[in-house]
């Protein structure tokens, strides 16, 4: 059963997955984010996904903290592109002692979730507020260089930016935050035509090839299959965001 509820950290998710007696692999589908997992005894780093990824062991219990796009990269020290559609232990990315202190707390603790969280917040820096305009603006449908230039990014600087903060260009991430801005309005029934128009696609066809290319399914698939499931569920973390449908 997997179950989610808004973090104490600014914009992010906590959420737990214990699976059932027949567990089945449900595709994570790239949104932008990136978790900080929890499962066995075991840390580990889920990077921005630029494709679905079907998660290796669905019968063991996972607890995560979802982090809102762009903050991940402060509190793991790492930049975002280096982890891009990639699953690492934490102790490849911290020292090793640091890493044994997290893991024996969250062991101790009643409830592994909270206590991950409760370490991310420990270490957890102010959120920047740029990148968060540019998520939110993207988010929205905002064109990418018109919000650059509000903003007051050159080209070369947000892509830079962007690379370490979310894993990729600014263009990948307009694409698939409108990705999972259709995938909403197709999932609340509104037909395929007009949710790739209020998406901001050329046309159905349009949508369809971007579905394709980022999750390797039809759109139809995506909207009959359960989701917010899996071993390390990442669906949507931008519930929160001004422009989300």
């Amino acid at each position: 059963m997997y179950e989610e509820w808004a973090s104490r950290l600014s914009g992010a998710v906590v959420w737990t997955n214990t699976p059932s007696t027949q567990p089945v692999v449900h595709p994570v589908l790239p949104d932008g984010c990136m978790d900080l997992l929890w499962s066995e005894g075991e840390l580990m780093v889920a990077g921005p996904d630029t494709r679905a990824y079907a998660p290796a062991d669905p019968s063991a219990p996972w607890s995560g903290i979802r982090f809102f796009p762009g903050t991940a990269p402060a509190l793991l020290g790492v930049p975002a592109h280096e982890l891009r559609n990639r699953r690492v232990q934490l102790a490849d990315l911290w020292p090793t002692r640091e890493v044994r202190r997290w893991s024996d707390r969250i062991a101790a603790a009643p409830h592994a979730a909270s206590a991950l969280e409760t370490l991310a917040l420990e270490r957890a820096e102010p959120p920047e507020a740029a990148l968060r305009l540019l998520v939110s603006a993207l988010a929205a449908g905002r064109p990418v260089a018109e919000t650059a230039d509000e903003l007051g990014f050159g080209t070369r600087q947000l892509y830079r930016r962007s690379l370490v903060a979310f894993g990729y260009g600014p263009k990948t991430l307009a694409r698939i935050l409108r990705l999972q801005r259709a995938l909403a309005l197709a999932r609340s029934g509104v037909p395929y035509a007009e949710t790739a128009a209020r998406s901001g696609y050329a046309d159905q066809a349009h949508l369809s090839r971007d579905v394709r290319e980022f999750t390797g399914m039809t759109l139809g698939e995506l909207v009959r299959r359960p989701y917010g499931s899996g071993s390390s569920a990442r669906e949507d973390c931008l519930s929160g965001v001004p422009g989300r449908v």
